[in-house]
């Protein structure tokens, strides 16, 4: 996609995204940042901008009192101010622990917490998985 990286004179890889670095992508507010995302995710940032800056302030405090960050809004888009950060996504059940790195910049929160299991097929035949359980074995 439009992540590109190149190593720096120690070898270690250097993120960038459309051309700027993690550091510089940073130091953006949000709504400069939605300039550089897809036309989707940015009109999602543009209209809940506020959502997310008060999302960040009140993780950045959570931080501060060595509290987890866990969020039920699964729509949010992620933004470069997250990074780094360990936030614990709702699934509908429980919470999914989920370490934000910069790959996941312009992608919603919800796509890293899998509401689905696949199905277990324990036994063979009818009755084999729980949506089949009633069903009547002749």
């Amino acid at each position: 996609m439009a992540n590109e990286k190149q190593t720096d004179a120690s070898g270690k890889k250097i993120f960038r995204y459309r051309g700027k670095t993690l550091e510089e992508l940073k130091e953006m507010e949000v709504r400069e940042f939605s300039k550089l995302i897809p036309s989707r995710s940015r009109r999602s940032v543009l209209r809940n901008f506020q959502e997310i800056e008060k999302f960040i302030s009140r993780s950045k405090k959570k931080i501060a009192k060595n509290k987890p960050i866990k969020i039920h809004q699964r729509d949010l888009v992620v933004v470069p101010q997250i990074v780094g950060m360990k936030i614990q996504i709702h699934n509908g059940r429980e919470f999914v622990p989920i370490e934000v790195t910069g790959d996941m910049l312009g992608h919603v929160l919800g796509e890293f917490a899998i509401t689905r299991v696949k199905p277990k097929h324990e036994k063979k035949g009818v009755g084999a998985t729980k949506g089949s359980k009633n069903k009547a074995k002749k």
